[in-house]
């Protein structure tokens, strides 16, 4: 179905040639580098020697003839619990979604299919879905990284050999998509990742998952807060630093 005929289907008067998408997972799962492979350009840090995503981040692209913003979020330890989580994570992951207001037409819960998906892995994944609320699974869609790890197995296959999967697909009302994240090449897989964003648009009552603007200020005002007192914790450390070395300097 094409775009114009999904928009006289359901009577939306805005197009479909701008997707707003939000990635949420765990800090294993490969999002900056699934963000790369969406947007078909290098723009979230993946390398080795980069530090991991503390801030969510936003970029765009055109892809499929499609405008995309696309946001990375920071994540967490894939079995941590959500008070184990540090403050500001837990800041910026709820943050993510108001940086493509007024709100993303798709979330990716970005799951890596390297990791076995046991009861801690779940349960982190649940609670820090709760950072949001209810209604962002109704616009969630599961996707599986690393697909080159499913070896001969079909992704069926290993979502029925795993409750934790099985849950999460059935709150996702069964959408998922696999992403081989070692393929960039095979741009089919992008192609599909995006019809499926769109049949799920289609289907839902509401277009995108709306941004509270009262809470979205809230959360500016507490990150700003903790920006500031990172700095100067940052310029403590470094004064110490400095008095240490110097007195040890005159101690030779």
């Amino acid at each position: 179905m094409d775009n114009h005929n999904i928009r006289n289907t359901i009577g939306r008067d805005f197009p479909l040639d701008h997707l707003r998408i939000v990635m949420i997972g765990a800090s294993c799962a490969g999002k900056s580098s699934t963000g790369n492979i969406i947007l078909r350009k290098n723009v979230f840090g993946v390398a080795e020697s980069s530090r991991r995503t503390t801030h969510s981040e936003i970029s765009h692209s055109v892809v499929e003839g499609k405008r995309l913003t696309v946001v990375d979020s920071p994540g967490w330890f894939y079995i941590n619990t959500l008070q184990e989580t540090n403050e500001m994570d837990k800041l910026e992951i709820e943050n993510s979604v108001n940086l493509c207001p007024p709100g993303p037409h798709a979330v990716l819960l970005v799951i890596d299919l390297i990791t076995v998906m046991n009861s801690l892995y779940l349960r982190s994944v649940q609670e820090h879905m709760s950072l949001f609320r209810e209604e962002i699974w109704r616009h969630t869609l599961v996707l599986f990284t690393y697909g080159d790890w499913l070896g001969v197995k079909t992704v069926e296959e290993r979502i029925e050999s795993e409750e934790g999967l099985q849950w999460i697909v059935n709150k996702c009302e069964n959408r998922y998509h696999v992403l081989n994240n070692k393929d960039q090449s095979d741009k089919t897989q992008v192609k599909e990742l995006l019809e499926k964003i769109e049949e799920m648009w289609a289907g839902n009552e509401d277009p995108y998952y709306e941004v509270e603007l009262n809470r979205a200020a809230e959360l500016e005002t507490k990150r700003e807060t903790g920006d500031k007192m990172a700095k100067r914790l940052k310029r403590i450390k470094e004064r110490k630093t400095r008095v240490l070395k110097e007195l040890i300097g005159g101690k030779q």
